[in-house]
């Protein structure tokens, strides 16, 4: 059958794949909407070729200088209510919410309340308001289907097994390309350097996320809500090579493992694809060409933001949206030469130390949080050395 595609964050890494895919199968799937921010150029070559019937760009005072690098006949919208509008538009099966933070937070609602399917790869949506979305999607009737690795990887571990089996889900991480460094060699850690991920080719922000182990946090608390898994049931194992990408250990103590090559593509088809397995031309794993795969416990003395998530997740309520925003302004600012590498923990944690929880929140309470931890974050900044 043929899929409408709806992509929130179309110039980015996972967006851009998507559509990569998606080109794959044209006898599949139909782009009928594109949303993207700031990159323009980029954008409207997506435009010309996919011919959406509405597209999204990040700022309203752009529209103008970007209706005359696209056909007359498409709709231009803008910000969040643009991308909302794309998310919740009646042509969209499913849509791909591959947007950066908790931007990617009303537009996924908004797709929800409309009855979409949801191909997530906006891990901050459930991390601030996972309880509120996963309910939400019950009701609706809506399948979020992962598209992160190492989710889409517990995924198809659980394809056919009881829920009640399940002994734990075992996220694997590949450590970042500071993972046999001192702490003292962290302290001088540059942005250049940080932005060199050893096996995956990713945007800025999820990039400086592995480097610090904190994607990892966040990946712990999204599999809490995706799988309905406490997070004492949720470990992280350092696998360096990235070729299992997670594992679930049952009551039984067998554990099954997806592995493949690391390439997004192949989770990105099998969310589009789902519940079908689609023949492609992708790379296949060797096995024996890769000859060895490790493992080691996760040092989380030099990285503490796997702790931090940790905490977030146990307190509830708003700390996940709390920590989540003070992540994101922290690292906006380390890419900014602003603080250090070893600030972004400090700082998370210190926002996190000064704010007044609120459990069982609504989404406006989500929202007032993360817009407060933001500020939070900044005025901390403002008064010490990190």
């Amino acid at each position: 059958m043929m899929k409408n595609i709806a992509v929130l964050g179309s110039t980015g890494s996972i967006g851009t794949q998507t559509l990569e895919v998606a080109d794959m199968f044209p006898d599949r799937f139909q782009v009928v909407g594109l949303a993207a921010g700031s990159s323009l150029q980029k954008l409207a070559i997506q435009v010309h070729k996919y011919q959406p019937k509405i597209v999204s760009i990040g700022s309203a005072d752009d529209i103008s200088h970007f209706r005359t690098l696209i056909p007359p006949d498409i709709e231009v919208v803008s910000g969040v209510q643009g991308m909302s509008e794309i998310a919740g538009m009646a042509e969209a099966d499913i849509v791909v919410t591959s947007i950066t933070g908790t931007l990617g937070l009303l537009p996924t609602v908004e797709a929800i309340n409309a009855g979409k399917n949801i191909a997530l790869a906006n891990k901050e949506t459930l991390v601030a308001a996972g309880e509120i979305v996963m309910k939400l999607a019950r009701q609706k009737g809506v399948s979020i289907l992962p598209v992160d690795s190492e989710h889409s990887a517990i995924f198809q571990c659980l394809n056919g097994e009881q829920p009640s089996r399940v002994g734990r889900l075992i996220l694997t991480a590949s450590g970042g390309p500071f993972r046999n460094c001192s702490r003292s060699q962290l302290r001088s850690v540059t942005v250049a350097e940080a932005l060199k991920h050893p096996n995956w080719a990713m945007g800025p922000k999820i990039t400086i996320d592995s480097a610090t182990m904190m994607n990892k946090g966040l990946e712990v608390i999204e599999a809490r809500w995706l799988f309905d898994m406490e997070l004492h049931n949720i470990d992280v194992l350092i696998h360096p090579q990235s070729i299992i990408h997670s594992m679930v250990e049952f009551t039984d103590g067998s554990v099954i493992a997806q592995l493949g090559l690391p390439d997004m593509k192949l989770p990105i088809q099998y969310a589009l694809t789902y519940p079908d397995r689609v023949e492609n031309d992708f790379p296949r794993l060797d096995l024996a060409a890769i000859a060895q795969l490790s493992f080691a416990a996760p040092r989380t003395e030099n990285f503490p933001c796997l702790d931090l998530a940790y905490e977030a997740g146990l307190k509830g309520g708003t700390m996940p949206a709390v920590m989540n925003a003070a992540n994101e302004k922290a690292v906006e600012m380390f890419l900014n030469g602003l603080i250090r590498f070893l600030g972004i923990p400090l700082l998370i944690e210190k926002v996190m130390a000064n704010h007044t929880l609120i459990q069982n929140p609504v989404l406006d309470d989500i929202l007032a949080s993360d817009m407060w931890a933001r500020e939070e974050a900044e005025s901390i900044a403002g008064k010490m050395i990190i």
